[in-house]
């Protein structure tokens, strides 16, 4: 059971909802430390001052902001704190919001929402009548002396927190692409179908198993090995070329290519090997009706043969 990293309450109007905040993404990577070849002991990093590279002690260190012109601004830590937000232990909602209006780009950390048992109902109530209307919840809350703003929505019967990015934080796009506007490039009716042709061909369900960090299990691999007492000889890592190619060859190349694949995909497969029994079935079904008629024929035809002739009167 994970332990709850925050707790409070959800905060809307005269509603309040005793909850828990409980971390909804647990980041995996590969940690090394430094060590020293000739002991095998860990490398210790100490702080020197950059002007005599003499070791400063923790109360000489201050914090320092750097201006334009290169000097620093020293500011203390009870001037800061002075400034900190007030802990409410409250995520208050400011307002609802259709889901679509979000932009997924001011996203940043998720958090299940959990109850307290005493307010179990209230909660429910909460997330039901915001999944029915397809609602997201804008608010704010204060977490380890820091303001956050924050999405809350509905998923799969429980409420999901996502702190946002604020709208002065987001690099302006245009500024990425000398001042250009990207929309405004000139694309052929003829590139474009195929263009959307190969979206359709590679468009299928998300399902996020079927993506791994191969780095990282490649990685951890490695470390498997060695640790295993196997030699293991390092290969340099191929260098991507960079080509100039045809767009439309590209394009109509990468959708058959995409549809080849599909072709080979065992769903496809069984798929058709359902329908040629079905089609199987449909033949051998319309030849037993044929080799029906044509015995109940050959009955019929015996049977007015063999019949006698009746005299006339």
């Amino acid at each position: 059971m994970p332990r709850a990293m925050w707790s409070g309450a959800i905060s809307f109007g005269l509603v309040n909802i005793p909850i828990k905040l409980f971390t909804a993404v647990s980041r995996k990577s590969v940690h090394f430390n430094q060590i020293d070849t000739r002991t095998g002991a860990r490398i210790q990093y100490r702080k020197v001052s950059a002007a005599d590279g003499e070791e400063v002690a923790s109360e000489d260190i201050a914090k320092g902001y750097q201006l334009s012109s290169g000097e620093y601004v020293l500011v203390g830590d009870d001037e800061l704190a002075s400034l900190d937000p007030v802990a409410t232990r409250s995520i208050d909602i400011e307002q609802f919001v259709d889901l679509d209006e979000i932009d997924p780009v001011y996203y940043d950390s998720a958090y299940y929402v959990a109850p307290d048992k005493a307010a179990r109902k209230p909660y429910a109530l909460l997330t039901q009548a915001m999944e029915q209307q397809n609602k997201v919840a804008i608010a704010r809350f204060v977490m380890r002396s820091k303001q956050y703003l924050a999405a809350l929505r509905p998923k799969d019967g429980v409420l999901v927190m996502s702190t946002m990015v604020y709208a002065d934080e987001l690099n302006d796009p245009q500024q990425l692409v000398d001042g250009e506007d990207v929309a405004d490039t000139d694309v052929s009716d003829r590139e474009l179908k195929m263009a959307t042709q190969l979206i359709e061909s590679l468009t299928e369900p998300f399902e996020p198993e079927k993506f791994e960090d191969t780095y990282r299990n490649e990685v951890l691999d490695l470390i498997d090995r060695k640790a295993a007492g196997e030699e293991v000889v390092a290969t340099p890592a191929p260098v991507a070329e960079d080509k100039v190619v045809d767009l439309m060859a590209a394009l109509e190349a990468s959708v058959r290519d995409a549809k080849e694949a599909r072709g080979r995909h065992p769903s496809a497969k069984a798929a058709g090997d359902e329908s040629r029994a079905e089609g199987d079935g449909d033949s051998g079904r319309g030849k037993a009706r044929k080799s029906s008629k044509a015995s109940k024929a050959g009955k019929a035809s015996k049977s007015s043969k063999a019949a006698p002739k009746r005299k006339s009167a």
